[in-house]
């Protein structure tokens, strides 16, 4: 079955009404129990292994009747998400600048680092200059993921173009390509709390410093619901003591 024009206008516009109309429910139930509700929650994969999975088991432990519906995806993908009500906020790094349709919070800032195979010339090192790596094979994210365009603008600013050899689409695969010595690449510092993989080192980069800063971000076209702000409130509150002791 495929709609004419005129029943894609109108699909668009009803999943429009009732995503409204579940968002009502949802808000006249939590302003009854604002500990009790449901929160859809977006975010990209490099924050999937650490930073996300730390956040929520932190604020289940204040509010264990507050569930979560979490969704992974690319940054294009999750600011729309938010903006048409699909996700009801989503953590993002970086945050993204004037859009008037959403809100932010910066979190935290973070270094991004380099990640070489075990074996490579530059392992020994305690820090590199990353124009060092001019002449190396980069894995990357596939173009379109905003970690692909930070390692290129990166390396423009360091007065080359990376040799981009092979694509990951997540941060496991560009992980087990340097591993496996495929290539280099570049990556945040977050991404690395858990482990650094085997038959790699990870390298801080000493010029240019790479930095990228990590927040939340939520729509400007609705009033949060009790338990997003609930949860806001307790997000900024647990990064700004982490931030204390970094």
């Amino acid at each position: 079955m495929k709609l004419t024009p005129i029943g894609k206008i109108f699909l668009e516009h009803a999943i429009t009404a009732l995503n409204a109309i579940d968002y009502a429910v949802k808000q006249v139930e939590e302003y009854l129990d604002p500990e009790k509700g449901s929160i859809k929650i977006g975010f990209p994969t490099s924050l999937a292994s650490y930073v996300l999975p730390t956040v929520i088991s932190a604020f289940k432990k204040e509010y264990p009747d507050v569930s979560f519906h979490l969704r992974q995806g690319s940054y294009r993908y999750l600011i729309e998400a938010v903006k048409n009500r699909e996700l009801n906020l989503a953590f993002l790094g970086p945050v993204p600048k004037k859009d008037e349709t959403i809100d932010s919070m910066i979190l935290f800032n973070e270094n991004i680092c380099a990640l070489l195979p075990a074996n490579h010339r530059l392992a020994k090192r305690d820090k590199i200059h990353l124009d060092e790596l001019r002449h190396d094979h980069f894995v990357l994210f596939p173009e379109g993921y905003i970690l692909h365009k930070v390692v290129v603008d990166a390396c423009k600013s360091a007065g080359f173009s990376p040799i981009a050899t092979s694509v990951g689409e997540d941060m496991d695969a560009l992980k087990g390509l340097v591993a496996a010595g495929i290539g280099v690449t570049l990556l945040p510092e977050s991404s690395f709390y858990d482990s650094t993989p085997r038959l790699t080192i990870k390298m801080k980069i000493d010029n240019p410093n790479i930095t990228r800063n990590v927040g939340i971000i939520y729509p400007t076209n609705r009033e949060l619901a009790p338990s997003e702000q609930v949860f806001i409130k307790f997000v900024q509150t647990f990064f700004s003591r982490l931030n204390q002791f970094q």
